[in-house]
């Protein structure tokens, strides 16, 4: 396994021939994870509709920052360019999936306690104080729900798209987020939460939602229209169709822009909880 940079092309496929892969089975389900790193865990979700070579770039990122990344395997084919029409069926097929309950406003999707297993297992495998977790878009708030894990310590959530039916729904069952909170201020733990601010699939509503049920330990950062890249792979341009993926797709890899900013500040936040 060769180690690659975090600055493969992003036109192509990526292979992910620098990750290693398992069939990791949790609680009698089993899917396909990739490893690569050394140090604490954190585990990397990966957008609609699957892991992107922009997903793969933010994982190498998070490894060269000194940690172990999982990223599993959710929906989607593995490395793909994210091109409109393949992305679209991705789409439609997580949407009516039981694992994901995209349209349940104050529910959690069942794929959140397979997550917390990971979480579980990752902890074991790699130790340290704990385990960070970012999601985004479809898997946004699940790094929320996967608090209720005592091993998650390091939760951030990106441009939450979940439930697609309602602007101020969470996916988060309340007796859930109550624990969560319960949970934030006893260890005094705080959650990262990034958007922009025209994103059509993630509305102001939803982060004042979390801001209600969380108060200060729900710390959100707003991003303007124009940080975003305009120049997007056409799942972005033309099903997603708005400013929407802070740290992959619409982030601009130059210095001094926002969505790098971004970048850097979930990167710290993973070293200050997870590195000492």
């Amino acid at each position: 396994m060769t180690r690659a940079p975090a600055t493969r092309p992003l036109d192509r496929d990526d292979p992910l021939d620098d990750f290693s892969s398992r069939e990791i089975e949790l609680d009698g389900v089993a899917k396909k994870v990739y490893l690569m790193g050394h140090g604490p865990a954190v585990i990397v979700m990966t957008e609609m509709p699957g892991i992107s070579p922009q997903v793969a770039r933010f994982a190498r990122w998070v490894r060269d920052a000194g940690f172990t990344v999982y990223m599993p395997s959710l929906f989607g084919r593995d490395g793909a360019v994210p091109q409109a029409e393949e992305g679209a069926a991705v789409f439609k097929r997580a949407c009516v999936s039981a694992e994901f309950r995209a349209f349940a406003s104050n529910a959690s999707s069942p794929v959140t306690q397979w997550l917390r297993a990971l979480a579980r297992l990752a902890h074991a495998e790699c130790g340290g104080p704990g385990v960070g977790a970012i999601g985004m878009c479809f898997t946004g708030n699940f790094a929320l729900s996967m608090m209720l894990e005592r091993a998650v310590l390091a939760p951030v959530v990106c441009q939450p798209s979940l439930p697609l039916d309602d602007a101020a729904g969470t996916n988060v069952a309340a007796d859930e987020l109550a624990a969560v909170r319960e949970r934030l201020e006893r260890e005094d733990l705080t959650v990262m939460a990034y958007r922009f601010d025209g994103d059509r699939f993630c509305k102001a509503e939803r982060f004042a939602a979390f801001s209600q049920a969380l108060g200060d330990r729900f710390v959100a950062r707003v991003l303007p229209d124009s940080a975003a890249n305009p120049d997007t792979p056409p799942f972005f341009a033309q099903v997603v169709a708005s400013p929407h993926s802070v740290v992959t797709a619409h982030l601009i890899d130059e210095a001094g822009q926002p969505t790098i900013a971004a970048r850097d500040e979930i990167l710290a936040f993973f070293a200050r909880r997870l590195l000492g």
